[in-house]
């Protein structure tokens, strides 16, 4: 009798800004084997610090059930002002990636300011009732730019639950974030593409159905497992210089002066 191959059971859960926060992991490894961020062990310690090459960013994760647990820090560079991004425990890992990604690009292109609310309106957000801001079709997320209030110019993303009287998670830009950071998240905000995640990961906001569509599967540990390494391996040829073409040999002329 041939044994069974070994499956895990995962969720596929649409719209991601309610799918729970996921495997920091898809974070965490990518930036250190693939984009050569080094990171600091404190053992007594329930937290992550991982710190760019040039040691100008610098990525903490600190579960921290009052505030934010990932917090980004970014000093100053030419003509940049320092700047910093932070997100809730419960925001997804891949709305999280989308920002380091994009962070961590060595393509010039990928850098080009971009407005943030475009991917809203693609997406068919409408924009909020009494504050400059979008809205969600289902009413559970919005993204607003502060004005002249505590910090003017920041972007406040934030999934909430209840008519907004419960708030899910909160992600907040500062106001010198360059911007097509700030896109990159709302992109894959809006992306209407489910993400997975697995038992111990799978920590929904909500199971209601008039909020969010799971649908359950059993997939392949190895394809499970392998769904990272693809991601890490992808990173890194970005950072991979194309192969060079080799120049034709050059034909010796002959030494007697004639040639055939």
């Amino acid at each position: 009798m041939s044994v069974p191959p070994d499956t895990v059971e995962i969720d596929f859960v649409t719209p991601r800004h309610l799918a729970g926060g996921g495997d920091p992991s898809w974070i965490t490894v990518p930036l250190h084997r693939a984009c050569g961020w080094t990171y600091g062990n404190d053992p007594l310690m329930p937290r992550v610090l991982l710190s760019s090459p040039d040691q100008k960013a610098l990525l903490r994760l600190d579960p921290d059930p009052e505030g934010q647990w990932w917090t980004l820090h970014h000093a100053r560079a030419p003509g940049q002002p320092a700047w910093y991004a932070s997100f809730g425990g419960h925001t997804p890992v891949e709305l999280i990636a989308a920002v380091t990604d994009t962070l961590t690009d060595p393509d010039p292109a990928a850098k080009a300011p971009s407005d943030p609310y475009e991917p809203l309106r693609q997406a068919a957000w409408t924009p909020s009732a009494g504050a400059p801001g979008f809205v969600s079709p289902d009413g559970t997320a919005y993204v607003q730019r502060l004005g002249n209030e505590e910090e003017p110019g920041a972007w406040f993303i934030t999934s909430t639950l209840v008519q907004g009287n419960r708030r899910v998670w909160q992600a907040r830009f500062g106001e010198h974030t360059p911007t097509h950071l700030v896109a990159a998240f709302t992109t894959a905000l809006t992306d209407p593409s489910p993400v997975l995640r697995t038992a111990g990961t799978r920590r929904l906001p909500t199971y209601d159905p008039k909020l969010v569509t799971r649908r359950t599967t059993d997939v392949l540990v190895e394809l499970v497992a392998y769904a990272l390494e693809d991601r890490v391996q992808s990173l890194a040829a970005r950072h991979t210089p194309a192969p060079t073409t080799p120049s034709p040999p050059q034909r010796t002329p002959p030494t007697n002066g004639r040639s055939r």
